[in-house]
């Protein structure tokens, strides 16, 4: 689930685009960029990355609730979404970098749990919102659409089994395509689905999405 916030404001980013059955690829890819139901206009701004170094990933914090098998998991499914993405061959790329190490997106694993208010990241209109199991914010510029920093926050509600999808998911959106969809032909094959964290890689369409969003994609 995504929270976004433009400069100066917070705008909730998570709502979800209803749909039935397969989706046309335009259909697809205008719901999770821009919130737009199918056949209809968008419901929010358009945003993306305009950096040609690769976008750096840092785990800044993992509370003792996290040591163990959920500490390790979470590494894995970091590693994991990071490849994935770097395998859409979409025109942007993820590097990790040490935890105290410059980042773009910064990723949080709190010793919270869903619902609670966000403490700890120091980043202003993060801290003080709700969290969900799992949830994204990202920091944007209102005249470009250009993303500028984005914080990933776990909550130790979000079950383990859960990691990998959701890991992919949080960083899929974090590319800017951060709308869902509640459809249940897309819950064990999109990243994107409302309703399930089934899918463990990225289904073509999501694959299709992040190409055309950053321009890798001509059909």
């Amino acid at each position: 689930m995504a929270l976004a916030f433009v400069l100066p404001g917070l705008a909730l980013a998570q709502e979800y685009v209803e749909a039935t059955g397969p989706m046309r690829d335009e259909d697809f890819y205008r719901a999770v960029a821009c919130g737009a139901p199918p056949g209809g206009g968008c419901t929010k701004a358009m945003v993306k990355w305009d950096r040609a170094s690769p976008i750096r990933v840092a785990v800044r914090r993992i509370d003792d609730a996290y040591l163990g098998g959920k500490k390790l998991r979470a590494a894995a499914a970091l590693e994991r979404a990071i490849q994935a993405l770097n395998a859409a061959d979409a025109g942007v790329r993820l590097a990790q970098v040490a935890p105290d190490a410059e980042a773009e997106i910064e990723i949080f694993l709190f010793d919270l749990e869903r619902g609670d208010p966000i403490t700890g990241t120091g980043i202003d209109g993060v801290d003080g919102s709700p969290l969900g199991g799992a949830s994204t914010r990202m920091v944007f510029e209102r005249a470009t659409g250009h993303i500028r920093r984005v914080a990933i926050v776990f909550s130790t509600t979000l079950n383990i089994r859960a990691y990998e999808s959701v890991m992919l998911e949080e960083l899929t959106q974090a590319m800017g395509l951060m709308t869902d969809i509640r459809n249940p032909y897309y819950d064990a094959i999109s990243v994107f689905s409302q309703d399930a964290n089934i899918a463990k890689q990225l289904g073509e369409q999501d694959i299709m999405a992040l190409r055309r969003h950053y321009g890798t994609d001509t059909r």
